[in-house]
């Protein structure tokens, strides 16, 4: 398995295809949003690729040494094959000056898919993540944020938002109480 900057138009389309299904609306940018902050340098799409064939995505905000796995999709076809912790792996390889973080709903807020949110939780943690000592509000979803290790403190994990997007998007990121 390999991690492969998504050009072309064939790989753009896979990555939009699965992003639009794997992801609910109210998570989702728009993927032109995405695609224009890639133009800028702050943002990369990856396409998980083995042999030619697409496995899945992950979509990368950049900012200092910050890598935040903004998202991260497996083809449902491929899901339960170890894709996921390739992926991890991969991106640790790709970004070894970078401190990995991203964010996964609040497994401990109640919730329809809570066993959904129980998994994803323990696959990070399995994986080597760890989750910050705050939770977060982000756009209005409760949220827990991981690190491979790092101490990200708030103000920083938040000026991500500002910097690479908006003070208006910033303020949609907030400590929960």
């Amino acid at each position: 398995m390999q991690l492969v900057i998504a050009k072309t138009k064939e790989q753009l389309a896979s990555v939009e295809a699965l992003y639009l299904v794997a992801f609910p609306p109210s998570e989702r940018k728009p993927f032109s949003l995405i695609q224009k902050k890639v133009g800028e340098g702050s943002m990369e799409i990856l396409s998980m690729e083995e042999n030619g064939r697409f496995l899945g995505l992950a979509i990368m905000i950049l900012h200092g040494d910050i890598a935040l796995l903004d998202y991260l999709a497996v083809a449902p076809e491929c899901r339960g094959g170890g894709i996921g912790t390739k992926t991890l792996a991969a991106l640790r390889a790709r970004y070894p000056d970078r401190h990995l973080l991203l964010e996964i709903e609040d497994p401990d807020e109640p919730s329809d898919n809570r066993a959904e949110r129980l998994r994803r939780r323990e696959f990070y943690t399995r994986n080597g993540m760890t989750p910050m000592p705050y939770k977060i509000w982000l756009f209005g979803i409760k949220m827990l944020v991981l690190t491979d290790g790092a101490a990200i403190p708030f103000d920083r994990y938040h000026a991500i938002f500002g910097d690479v997007f908006s003070e208006k998007a910033a303020q949609n990121v907030r400590l929960a109480e």
